[in-house]
């Protein structure tokens, strides 16, 4: 997770993408709580691979992976050149069963991961696979090909980010392989590159398969994925004994943090809205709103509006970075 998200501009100019936010949690907490059910086992390590993204941003995330009875470790990639050395700045962390995800992804799934298997490539059938990697398979199931962004159609199941493996430390070897030799594509060292020479090598790769795959890549997509954590947690109680109405609706499913203030307004369905924030003379759907914002008089959906931001007085979708104002 030490990309910059430019395609999450402008809200990752002050918080990095993973800790953004949806219904309530930071995107990467509830990637690592979906990763834990999955796991037959207990997780002992939860290894951040980030960039520069500061000491309050380093104490969160230690604090959600031992809220999951874990221990957290920063690992630090200082430039980007590529998924195979991100993975490596976590080598002390490559020990005995490994799972790999990049954090800008989320997922539903029913199984749990049999770690029998050599390696597992989770992915997931798209319409458009241009723009990912896929996988091809054999007969019986098992990953023949990693293609990268195919310009002709050659498979529909998508990588969508999340591996196991069951050697770590094999994994460790095939990576700084690549290191050591220089073997880059796109003048950057790709994990692929190691998964093809592992296959070469006789390790048996198999998919997993997701029930659904929700991207985080950008506003829009993050929009979206806020709205399905959403319906799939309805049951939970996601909004604040401390939230104050007054003559004002929500309409579930909603997160609505502490000490909100609502006053002839509707909120909702598919709003989060964090802490502290107020909302006057307005309607607000399908969107995500940070901790202490303010929006009166306006109508909202399909937007994004960060922390300590100021709304008046408009109809339209928008993505609002932190402490900006829009009179």
């Amino acid at each position: 997770m030490a990309g910059m998200g430019k395609r999450m501009r402008p809200h990752t100019l002050t918080v990095p993408k993973p800790l953004i936010p949806v219904a309530g949690k930071p995107i990467v907490q509830w990637l690592v709580e979906d990763i834990i059910k999955v796991c037959a086992e207990k997780v002992e390590e939860i290894a951040y691979v980030i960039g520069d993204f500061g000491e309050e941003a380093e104490k969160n995330l230690i604090a959600i992976a031992e809220k999951l009875g874990a221990k957290g470790t920063i690992h630090h990639q200082d430039e980007p050149l590529g998924t195979a050395h991100a993975i490596l700045c976590a080598k002390d962390a490559l020990k005995g069963k490994v799972i790999v995800a990049f954090a800008d992804t989320l997922f539903r799934a029913d199984f749990k991961i049999d770690d029998k298997q050599e390696g597992v490539i989770w992915v997931n059938k798209i319409e458009d696979p241009r723009m990912f990697g896929v996988v091809k398979l054999n007969n019986d199931g098992t990953i023949t090909d990693f293609i990268e962004k195919p310009a002709e159609f050659v498979s529909d199941l998508a990588i969508i980010g999340i591996y196991y493996f069951k050697d770590g430390e094999y994994l460790n070897k095939e990576l700084q392989y690549l290191l050591d030799n220089n073997i880059r594509e796109k003048g950057e060292y790709q994990l692929t590159n190691a998964l093809e020479n592992m296959k070469k090598k006789g390790t048996k790769f198999v998919p997993g398969k997701v029930d659904e795959w929700l991207d985080c890549g950008n506003k829009d997509a993050t929009v979206y994925t806020n709205k399905r954590v959403l319906e799939i947690n309805r049951s939970s109680a996601m909004i604040a004994s401390s939230v104050k109405k007054e003559n004002s609706i929500i309409i579930e499913p909603c997160y609505i943090g502490e000490n909100v203030e609502l006053k002839n307004s509707i909120v909702g369905p598919h709003v989060s809205l964090g802490a502290g924030s107020k909302i006057e003379n307005s309607v607000v759907s399908n969107s995500i709103i940070q901790t202490n914002a303010k929006i009166k008089n306006s109508v909202i959906e399909n937007s994004m509006i960060g922390n300590a931001a100021e709304y008046n007085n408009a109809a339209e979708q928008l993505s609002l970075s932190d402490y900006s104002t829009h009179m």
